[in-house]
């Protein structure tokens, strides 16, 4: 079976998303465009930005409907995630809190895409 390993968002500029997202990640995008730059991770996992004003960008969609999820083994690495972007200036939607799963919050990208630090759901 096929497994997903790109997660695309749509972003105003790639360029300031690249930096927002190199800082948070500690590591260069393996790919950047004027429309679009992508980060690889050690898992297999890829993230795409791509520029909403690209030529050849299509959506009928609108709005933040969907999460960006960074599962942590434990409290201690979400609560020390969120230290260590806390100092980078990254805003924040939801502070700490306990949910149903465990110990969480959500951080906002430069374009309002939410980015969730939480411990795994099993």
């Amino acid at each position: 079976m096929t497994s997903p390993n790109l997660v695309l968002l749509y972003v105003e500029d790639p360029a300031r998303s690249a930096q927002f997202y190199e800082r948070l990640f500690g590591r260069a995008p393996v790919a950047a465009f004027p429309t679009y730059a992508a980060f690889t991770f050690d898992n297999g996992l890829h993230l795409g930005l791509w520029s909403t004003s690209a030529r050849d960008f299509v959506s009928g969609g609108a709005g933040h409907r969907s999460e960006l999820a960074f599962m942590v083994d434990d409290d201690r690495e979400v609560q020390r995630l969120y230290d260590a972007w806390q100092s980078l200036g990254v805003p924040f939607e939801q502070a700490p809190m306990t949910a149903v799963f465990g110990l969480t919050f959500v951080a906002l990208d430069p374009d309002g895409h939410r980015l969730r630090v939480c411990t795994p759901d099993a």
